[in-house]
């Protein structure tokens, strides 16, 4: 059977379109969240600031505006199916004018050198990362990820002697230390396993994962519930001013690793969760 033809002309207009929705329109599942922690959070002032994020949400949809003026760097996870062929051009390159055409209007926070901090002026080159599939379709999964978190996040990479334990207690360590500055309540992504960069990875893909929908492996299932209920217990609360909900959710991803190691990488997600997802 011939592989099924796919233009990037069509990629390039659907990548545009995910990204400026995913700006503006925060994702169901996290406003529902949001919603309940408004409901039963104890503290007067965690509940005012979780109605602020809630109308500041609702007023963003409402007006077609950026939910936060840091509108980031995208990254994208783009799955290909083995049976598409590709036509009409470069899928890196169709990757960058959706980007382009995305941010138009847009703030633009990507610099060329990461020393002489020349911006780039459109907002390119995103951050992609590439698997190939069975299948023949297009899976694009969009994060646009303010560096608010992001600059908060961090990796470790543990001795296999470490344990369930250290784990534990360097992912609630990394929400503490972000306190505020990632403006909470927060989405952990916690990668386990892999090497050095593919741990991270593991935790920036996690945070692409449903708010409530636990990871299927049973263990990890227990350990993201074991580490929401110890971040919450540190009481830093909405925006870091106290209360029962400094995250909302803890999702781990994990992947086969060496003998001698225990990575882990713990990546957030600030308040403002723009994520967002297209099939070609």
């Amino acid at each position: 059977m011939a592989p099924r033809r796919l233009s990037v002309d069509r990629v390039r207009e659907a990548v545009a379109a995910l990204l400026q929705e995913s700006v503006t329109r925060l994702p169901a599942d996290y406003l529902e969240a949001l919603r309940q922690a408004e409901a039963r959070e104890e503290s007067p002032l965690g509940r005012r600031m979780l109605r602020m994020l809630l109308e500041n949400a609702e007023l963003a949809e409402r007006e077609g505006v950026a939910t936060c003026q840091d509108t980031g760097v995208p990254v994208l996870f783009v799955q290909v199916g083995q049976d598409v062929h590709l036509t009409d051009g470069s899928l890196a390159e169709a990757l960058e004018e959706a980007v382009r055409e995305a941010y138009r209007d847009l703030r633009k926070s990507v610099v060329r050198d990461p020393l002489l901090r020349e911006n780039t002026g459109d907002n390119t080159p995103p951050v992609v990362h590439y698997e190939i599939v069975p299948g023949d379709r297009v899976r694009i999964a969009a994060l646009v990820k303010g560096f608010g978190a992001e600059m908060t996040s961090a990796l470790r990479m543990l001795p296999a002697t470490a344990g369930e334990g250290e784990v534990k207690r360097f992912v609630v360590e990394v929400v503490q230390r972000a306190g505020p500055n990632a403006c909470p309540p927060v989405i952990v992504g916690v990668g386990l396993g892999s090497s050095f960069d593919g741990v991270a990875v593991l935790a920036k893909k996690a945070l692409l994962r449903p708010l409530g929908l636990p990871n299927p492996k049973p263990h990890l299932a227990r350990l993201e519930g074991e580490l929401l209920d110890a971040i919450n217990a540190t009481g830093l609360g909405p925006q870091g001013l106290g209360g029962r909900f400094t995250a909302l959710a803890v999702h781990v991803e994990s992947a086969p690793t060496h003998i001698a190691a225990l990575p882990v990488a713990v990546n957030l997600n600030c308040s403002a969760p723009r994520r967002a997802e297209v099939v070609l």
